[in-house]
């Protein structure tokens, strides 16, 4: 069996490249790819593999990205951190899951469940499968918040939130409005509720909506500062290591 990884996190990667040769030693692993843009120039590249293990959120977008540039039969087995709600969305699909952090018999259930369906899921109908996953993936991100504020309970639409603020250990969210919440998640809690394709995680300190994107400039020593349309308590500035992600996601379509 012919496998390849898409994961952007290298010691995950590792460990399901040592689980898939603990299982079957048959099992090759053609190639590790990080990115939506290197797993799209291998494919179009490479013959297709027979599997692929692929993580959903990449840092320069979404895996779902991928198979819209290519065309591959592989069906895909999706690694992600995403509530068993939208799982069991995915799982209805005929595409597998494995939640992190990754198990050995979770990756065996899922070789498994290929082998029994992979008749199934060859050419135009594994194309139709990722059409409803796709569909399904929105199931995952929250399309309101509740915050408390003065003894009411207010539900924020997320795509209102111009930018999440966390500091001296409180996160604040700060909508069109221009009013400011305080929520009990921690901002990495938001970033995984928050759509990828609508929001960015700048730094420790900020989400950013790409709506509020006014303009980028160059900054010491190769990063970016990004300027919102509103204003915010601090300068956002992107890592010189995050600044071509930051780049690519303003470049995709919303």
């Amino acid at each position: 069996m012919r496998v390849v990884i898409i994961e952007d996190e290298p010691r995950t990667a590792r460990e399901l490249k040592s689980i898939l040769e603990g299982i079957d030693a048959k099992i090759e692993v053609l190639a590790i790819l990080s990115s939506v843009t290197n797993a799209v120039k291998w494919f179009k590249e490479h013959q297709s593999p027979d599997l692929i293990f692929s993580d959903i959120q990449l840092g320069d977008g979404l895996s779902f990205e991928i198979f819209k540039q290519i065309e591959t039969p592989a069906p895909v087995v999706f690694c992600t951190a995403y509530d068993q709600y939208a799982m069991a969305a995915f799982d209805s699909n005929g595409i597998d899951y494995l939640l992190k952090p990754l198990e050995e018999s979770m990756v065996e259930k899922s070789l498994n469940k290929y082998r029994r369906v992979k008749a199934h899921l060859a050419g135009d109908s594994f194309a139709s499968h990722l059409d409803k996953a796709m569909a399904q993936l929105d199931i995952a991100y929250k399309q309101s918040l509740l915050v408390h504020f003065r003894e009411k309970i207010i539900p924020v639409k997320t795509a209102d939130i111009q930018y999440v603020y966390a500091a001296n250990g409180a996160v604040l969210l700060h909508t069109t409005t221009n009013d400011d919440y305080v929520v009990q998640y921690t901002i990495d809690q938001l970033e995984q509720m928050l759509k990828p394709n609508n929001f960015f995680r700048a730094n420790r300190q900020f989400i950013i909506n790409r709506e509020v994107v006014e303009n980028i400039e160059h900054y010491f020593n190769r990063r970016l500062f990004v300027k919102l349309n509103c204003t915010t308590p601090e300068k956002i500035i992107i890592s010189r290591l995050r600044a071509q992600d930051f780049l690519r996601w303003i470049e995709q379509s919303g």
